[in-house]
């Protein structure tokens, strides 16, 4: 086990990535509710749940197990969704952090496919590896989650296997459930090309020159 140093706000130009509050909760809820049909595996909270989801993860923080953050669209000033350091593990030192996992993360439908997530997962790699020098950041999914796997891979994250029965399913009707997880991951030596990566894919997101209308 490790600890979690406490979480700066990290700014981009499609998402601003702000330690999660009690202020986020009315945009949250909203954002939750928009098309729920999107989140398949991924465990998203209810409208009415979101106050105690708040609650509970900034518990984890003061614990220093779970660094987690509201999604701020710099265009609108509104939370679209969460996403989280957790799970830190030290073994140089007890001081020091070596490895942490970057999950619960979740967007809103009218925010998935805009380029957040991708400038998401820049700046917490950015954190993890520049911020914290840490050797090794974790994405895991259930198995069956052929949507964020991809998101995972395009992003740089490298799949290194599937874990049988790893984790309780947040699926839905599979309460008490084992789920299998699969376990992507980027190493300190991967970031300078997953970093030129992430940025390419920014870059050219910016310069496409929109679809003339007739």
């Amino acid at each position: 086990m490790g600890w979690l140093p406490t979480a700066p706000t990290l700014e981009g130009s499609r998402v601003r990535l702000e330690p999660l509050h009690p202020r986020h909760a009315a945009d949250l809820a909203v954002a939750a509710e928009e098309d729920r049909a999107t989140y398949a595996y991924t465990w998203v909270p209810r409208a009415d749940e979101v106050p105690h989801y708040i609650a509970t993860r900034r518990g984890d923080a003061e614990e220093g197990t779970v660094a987690p953050y509201a999604q701020i669209s710099p265009a609108t000033g509104r939370a679209v969704g969460c996403t989280s350091f957790c799970a830190p593990r030290s073994w140089r030192s007890p001081e020091r952090l070596d490895a942490v996992e970057v999950g619960w993360t979740w967007l809103g439908r009218s925010a998935q496919g805009t380029g957040i997530n991708t400038e998401a997962k820049l700046l917490l790699f950015r954190q993890a590896f520049e911020g914290w020098a840490v050797r090794r950041v974790d994405l895991l999914t259930d198995a069956r989650n052929t949507r964020s796997r991809a998101a995972m891979e395009r992003v740089g994250a490298k799949h290194e296997g599937v874990l049988r029965g790893w984790g309780v399913s947040r699926v839905p009707g599979e309460e008490g459930r084992l789920r299998d997880t699969a376990v992507h991951a980027v190493l300190a030596e991967d970031w300078p090309g997953v970093r030129e990566r992430l940025e390419k894919i920014l870059s050219d997101r910016t310069t496409l020159t929109p679809p003339r209308r007739s």
